[in-house]
């Protein structure tokens, strides 16, 4: 018997059928809500939100009650990994994440630490506080960057149209490479038990730079590390991939532990079913931008998407985060038609 009032996701995660297709939407605490830039406005900026429990509560519970998501997802942010490892970033608005110091060495991998518990403690109050305030109305979701995504920040020092930097350091010095990625990946997994430990029903990790990578490269330096993750974490809650860009990635995804393959708006829902196969649950994938028309064409493309990926074992989102500049009204269109849709 589920502790949940509404436990869709859980139940589409694990494979059992549900009575509509689930619906949560990535980014979705954030700037669509006037409700979170009132919250924002009192914070000194998007760090000091992130590190403040009863703040990063408040915006993650915001989008279940106004736009009527079926799970929450944390505040939180991928890069709190390697600033506890020991490399800090800052975020400037509208630029994004900016590493001041960089990788570039062994020597600046073995400066590395994993971090104690208490490091990164602020996420896991977050997590407490956050399920003590949904009192079962829908599970919350964890997060955290994969390794190669994280390692791509901590070397190029911020976003990058070609990440040379990093596809420089993989490719010549491949053994740092790997040294960078084993201590990210035994960070991370402590990192997102602790989560679940505090209350994160499902877990997402995030692959957003996977797709600059070749198929062979991604083989060496992406997958087998979300894989290792995936295994220390499936008996403990279900685990969700998405690696975005990463088309080649599906089949060797396929035979991971993890419970849900999650799919950018590039990768047709059919096809990846065929690829996958129908052991796993897919979760996507709406191209962000359809939500920027007007209502009857967001109706017509989200049905023409729950159709696609049929009735068992999906997860409704978008192919990537919402767009900040997206009418908060537009969003909720989608999440209704997904709700109100009969197969």
């Amino acid at each position: 018997m589920s502790s949940y009032k509404n436990d869709l996701i859980l139940r589409a995660a694990k494979g059992e059928d549900t009575p509509r297709t689930p619906v949560w939407i990535m980014r979705q605490a954030g700037r669509i809500l006037p409700e979170y830039r009132a919250v924002r406005s009192k914070m000194g900026g998007f760090k000091e939100l992130v590190k403040s429990p009863e703040f990063a509560c408040e915006v993650t519970i915001q989008p279940v009650e106004i736009l009527g998501v079926d799970a929450a997802i944390i505040f939180s942010d991928i890069l709190v990994i390697p600033e506890a490892m020991g490399l800090s970033y800052e975020m400037e608005e509208s630029k994004g994440p900016i590493f001041p110091a960089t990788i570039r060495s062994r020597e600046d991998v073995e400066k590395l630490h994993i971090p104690y518990q208490d490091e990164l403690e602020y996420v896991s109050d977050a997590i407490r506080l956050t399920v003590k305030e949904l009192s079962g109305r829908v599970p919350l979701i964890g997060f955290a960057g994969a390794p190669f995504t994280i390692l791509a920040y901590m070397v190029e020092g911020k976003g990058s149209k070609t990440f040379s930097q990093t596809k420089k350091f993989l490719y010549t010095q491949p053994l740092t490479a790997h040294l960078l990625l084993e201590k990210i990946t035994e960070s991370t997994i402590a990192y997102l038990k602790n989560q679940i430990n505090a209350g994160a029903a499902l877990i997402q990790i995030f692959d957003s730079w996977a797709g600059i990578l070749s198929p062979d490269a991604y083989n060496e330096f992406g997958a087998p590390y979300i894989e290792k993750i995936s295994d220390s974490l499936s008996p403990l809650a279900p685990v969700t991939i998405f690696a975005k860009g990463a088309w080649f990635a599906r089949k060797k995804f396929a035979s991971t532990s993890a419970r849900t393959i999650g799919l950018d708006w590039n990768m047709d829902a059919e096809e990846s079913r065929l690829i996958i196969g129908h052991d796993k649950t897919l979760q996507g994938n709406l191209d962000p931008c359809v939500l920027y028309g007007d209502f009857n064409f967001i109706r017509s493309e989200t049905k023409k998407m729950l159709k696609a990926f049929g009735k068992r074992k999906h997860i409704a989102n978008l192919g990537h985060g919402v767009y900040p500049d997206i009418p908060k009204d537009n969003v909720r269109c989608f999440i209704d038609t997904v709700k109100e849709f009969v197969h």
